[in-house]
């Protein structure tokens, strides 16, 4: 715990090196967004309305581009709820940063350079003993796509293929499950890798164009619509980061929210829902920005040689004993 202060006292000191604003944002909020994940309900009793406790921080803080401030960050606790195992707690703690005039490719950089920045700041160097298998966090992190992931890893050239269905076959000819997925190029392709390659990537790797069917916040690839602009790092078979070049033609972002909301009427309750401030807000103009999250807990285990989130949670979420 003492390793997991300073780990965070270093991401604030790179960010705020980098110009970068902290500030803070409600963690109560009308409408859960931001992510696809299952919120926690309560009830304000003074306005009498349902509320959510906060899945992301990111909205906001693009709402504050948006206003004009061009580097902010925020350190915060997350709420989820959803399972529970060794690398997911109720409540856990991110950094989500957004910067304008730069997009995901700058994210990456931004991403690999905080990461190595703390390995040094904390540990002395650049490689890590995790589990009994040595990380090596060097400059010069592996970058792919998920189409060349799932071709190398899976067996199947999704750059080959434009037909929806053809793809759900090749992907089912390979052994992935797409039972109770939407049928679609893009959910195929995504599936593969989440299936059969994350598994594989240990070093870190930066995995980037995800489709646009896991990705109703980012912007489109100007190469292939089908695809965003968004990468997620890999370490040790588990997902650390999260970035994109951020959507800002509202327009767009209406589309997608309405994807979502037809998912939810499906029985998806982890889809989310419209956002009409928010899309007020792109409607004033969001510059070209790029945003990326990373779970601090997950570093926090990984650079501790911790098997387990519990162990780098003061008090983590346990039941109760009951007599």
């Amino acid at each position: 715990f003492e390793k997991r202060s300073a780990i965070v006292r270093e991401i604030r000191n790179f960010m705020d090196s980098r110009g970068f604003m902290e500030v803070e944002t409600p963690c109560l909020n009308t409408i859960p967004g931001g992510a696809a994940a299952r919120p926690f309900i309560t009830h304000h009793n003074a306005l009498d309305i349902d509320m959510y406790l906060r899945i992301a921080t990111e909205l906001h803080l693009k709402r504050l581009i948006v206003g004009g401030l061009e580097r902010v960050y925020e350190i915060g606790r997350i709420f989820r709820n959803e399972g529970m195992d060794t690398k997911h707690n109720p409540e856990f703690t991110t950094i989500e940063l957004y910067q304008a005039y730069t997009d995901y490719h700058g994210m990456m950089d931004i991403t690999e350079d905080m990461v190595i920045h703390v390995c040094e700041k904390v540990l002395g160097g650049t490689k890590v003993m995790y589990q009994g298998t040595e990380i090596d966090f060097t400059k010069g992190w592996k970058r792919m796509t998920m189409i060349d992931a799932v071709r190398e890893y899976v067996g199947v050239d999704f750059e080959a293929i434009s037909d929806d269905e053809e793809a759900c076959k090749a992907a089912e000819a390979k052994g992935i499950d797409l039972e109770g997925c939407e049928r679609t190029w893009g959910t195929a392709l995504y599936e593969a890798f989440d299936q059969r390659v994350e598994e594989k990537l240990i070093q870190p790797t930066f995995i980037t164009m995800y489709p646009v069917e896991v990705s109703p916040l980012t912007k489109r690839s100007p190469k292939d619509p089908r695809l965003t602009e968004r990468f997620e790092l890999f370490i040790n078979h588990c997902e650390f980061a999260n970035a994109f070049s951020e959507l800002n033609d509202p327009i767009d972002q209406r589309g997608r929210f309405e994807h979502e909301l037809a998912l939810r009427e499906m029985g998806n309750d982890e889809a989310g829902m419209m956002d009409e401030d928010f899309i007020n807000a792109l409607e004033y103009g969001l510059p070209p920005t790029g945003g990326m999250g990373i779970g601090i807990d997950r570093c926090v285990m990984l650079l501790t040689d911790s098997d387990s989130i519990r162990d780098v949670i003061l008090f983590p979420t346990m039941k109760p004993l009951v007599d």
